[in-house]
């Protein structure tokens, strides 16, 4: 909830659609990425960005960028200036990376020697600073504060062993995550093909699906339907709307070309010796869809295990266990689950009322949450309530929630975190007040339940995190050993950097 409030937020989504066999075809690629994008909303809203192409030549691509929403920057007749496409990709934004204005918008195109490149970027470059200043020295102006543009020039610098007539894009991408380890998830359009790209610690999420004839979506054939083109998103959560189904996730370090005729691996870049691989932990804690899946494991279960091991750490006599709507309602199912204490709903959400509402008197500012929250006062009056929530980042969000239950007759308010205490800021894409902004920082945390007006309060702990996202996955990698498979992956870990100060790579400044 308090995430939510706080406006922490992912930087960005990509999605990326081509449409399979003999071109033209009749898929609508142009609506396709807008539905896609649609569903990647969650991911930003400051601003939005479609590039597409006919495949047939480089030169030939169509754009169109807005501030906004996508259901206000792409309409019918914006759409129509991105006809005919056989191919394309689009983003969506919230920066973390360079102000908010439209010439930050991707995706980014530029011109190489073999032609237009168009880039969406998903990410934040851990030694974007350096990289600013190393293409300076090499004459390289940059027309845009984003550091997403970086990796587009990077992406135009010539390898020295590439010939003049064709381009060796797989050299190109290799140098530029030399240049950079992390963090990044990448579209790459060139002429007919479009390349997908994790850096080698995969701390943002990308995955493939396959478009399919609409009528085999729910058949038990559809695993032999006709392949009408292939998508590449962000997350998962779009693909359903679409008419895609899941095929699989880009690796980490996986350069993988998407064309007409098939997907394929081109590379894999390795991380260090010895480092785990770094997917962020918190796109299982807030920031992603409860639909989507990553590693093979659905977001919703990792959440509702998150809840499940929270009530083993941190149990207390209650009556009910609920949630501040909606975020944490998976977690909030398995702590009830596991303490045998029914769930039951306390607060509906009015959900016409936003952080942009104006509150144009000093009475209806008083009134705080109680404008944004309709009280089931009938389900705990009288009664010890549980509060799930995702995360307590500042405290100013939970407290007068507390206080409202309290004034609506709930006998006991204790407070459950199903996350841990955020102490230190991101550098890898992801918007986080400063490190003093932080409850967890402040003298306020040692005894928080009096300063949020709880009977108490606790936090899930990072090794209970940890467990609750990786048991499925060391189960099914634990069953690949059995059955003699060679993992793809590597090494498991997760980006925890905002709970404990330890970042996947050194930090350059």
């Amino acid at each position: 909830m308090e995430l939510e409030e706080l406006g922490i937020r992912e930087e960005c989504g990509v999605f990326g659609c081509i449409a399979s066999g003999v071109w033209p075809t009749e898929l609508d690629v142009p609506h396709v990425i807008t539905l896609g994008l649609v569903g990647l909303q969650h991911r930003g809203q400051e601003s939005a960005g479609i590039v597409t192409s006919d495949g047939e030549s480089s030169q030939a691509f169509k754009v169109h960028k807005g501030m906004g929403l996508i259901n206000h920057v792409f309409n019918a007749d914006s759409l129509k200036k991105l006809y005919v496409s056989n191919l394309g990709i689009g983003h969506t934004r919230y920066s973390t990376s360079g102000i908010s204005e439209l010439q930050n918008c991707q995706p980014f195109v530029v011109e190489t020697l073999h032609g237009k490149i168009a880039v969406a970027h998903n990410g934040e470059l851990t030694n974007a600073i350096q990289l600013r200043r190393k293409l300076m020295r090499h004459g390289v102006g940059l027309s845009t504060s984003s550091d997403s543009e970086l990796i587009t020039q990077l992406l135009a610098f010539t390898p020295p062993l590439e010939n003049d007539d064709t381009a060796d894009w797989v050299a190109r991408i290799k140098n530029l995550m030399n240049e950079t380890p992390t963090s990044y998830s990448l579209l790459i359009m060139h002429k007919d093909i479009i390349y997908a790209v994790r850096d080698p610690y995969g701390n943002r999420p990308l995955c493939i699906g396959r478009l399919i004839p609409v009528g085999d979506m729910n058949g038990k054939g559809k695993d032999n339907s006709e392949t009408e083109g292939w998508v590449v998103s962000s997350e998962s959560c779009s693909f359903l709307s679409i008419g895609a189904e899941y095929y699989r996730e880009v690796l980490p370090g996986e350069i993988v070309k998407i064309s007409r005729y098939d997907v394929q691996t081109l590379d894999v870049v390795p991380r260090r010796e010895g480092d785990p691989s770094a997917f962020c932990i918190f796109e299982y804690v807030y920031f992603a869809r409860p639909d989507s899946i990553f590693e093979g494991q659905m977001v919703y279960s990792v959440r509702r295990r998150c809840g499940q091991q929270l009530a083993i750490e941190a149990p207390v006599e209650a009556d009910l266990v609920s949630t501040v709507p909606e975020s944490a309602t998976p977690a909030a199912l398995g702590y009830a689950q596991k303490c045998g204490i029914p769930y039951v709903e306390v607060l509906c959400k009015n959900r016409y009322v936003g952080r942009t509402f104006i509150q144009p008197n000093m009475r209806l500012r008083q009134l705080g949450v109680a404008k944004k929250f309709g009280v089931l006062s009938d389900n705990f009056k009288g009664k010890r309530v549980v509060i799930i929530d995702d995360s307590i980042v500042r405290g100013n969000t939970i407290s007068p929630i507390i206080k409202l239950l309290r004034e609506s007759g709930a006998k006991e308010v204790h407070i459950r975190v199903a996350s841990p205490p955020i102490r230190f800021p991101c550098y890898m894409g992801i918007n986080i007040p400063t490190k003093e902004e932080l409850i967890a920082n402040r003298p306020e945390f040692h005894d928080l339940a009096n300063y949020i007006g709880a009977d108490s309060v606790v936090y899930l702990s990072v090794e209970g995190l940890v467990s609750s996202v990786q048991e499925s996955i060391k189960a099914r990698q634990e069953n690949e050993n059995g059955l003699k498979k060679k993992s793809r992956v590597g090494k498991i870990g997760h980006c925890t950097a905002c709970l404990t100060g330890e970042y996947p790579v050194q930090l350059e400044w």
